[in-house]
């Protein structure tokens, strides 16, 4: 019974990862022909245009990097991580797309305001702080996981070597 719930957990994250590319992709091309359109108007209007193209771009590589993610994570090594360092690994790397994408999204957000409506920059400058505190959250669990990973990594190649006893 576990197989069969490990292969459908496996082909629901595939088909996910999937959709979310085809999403990626449509957003890539979506973002594009918003840039041929701005090269086509005027150059005044043009510069609102790129920046959209510019957040659509960075949604899109966010949403392939959760993709991404789920295929690596989950469809081909599937749910269990072997070391502690690798799930720290795989975290870090996942949440730093993420982060790279909320301040890329902040600093389009902060030039398009500043050229608009500076009263409106409160928004921005949240997401931009957002960011900073997925950084330091980021920091603290790497610093809170490195002291801890040692004894893990331990007790899990101990239990590794125990269950291959077992399977002889």
């Amino acid at each position: 019974m576990a197989n069969v719930m490990e292969f459908v957990s496996r082909g629901v994250f595939g088909i996910a990862s999937a959709v979310l590319m085809l999403i990626a992709l449509a957003l890539s091309f979506y973002s594009a022909s918003l840039i041929i359109a701005a090269l086509a108007s005027s150059w005044a209007e043009a510069g609102p245009a790129l920046l959209g193209a510019i957040g659509y771009v960075v949604i899109a590589v966010a949403v392939f990097d959760v993709a991404k993610y789920f295929v690596e994570e989950e469809v081909i090594r599937g749910r269990e991580m072997r070391l502690a360092s690798e799930a720290r690994r795989s975290l870090t790397k996942f949440i730093s797309t993420i982060a790279i994408a909320v301040f890329i999204e902040g600093l389009v957000l902060v030039f398009r305001q500043s050229s608009q409506d500076i009263a409106l920059i409160l928004y921005p400058v949240t997401i931009l702080f957002t960011g900073i505190l997925i950084i330091l959250g980021l920091g603290v669990y790497q610093r809170l996981s490195a002291e801890v990973e040692g004894q893990v990594e331990a007790q899990d190649k101990v239990d590794d070597k125990a269950e291959a006893k077992r399977k002889k």
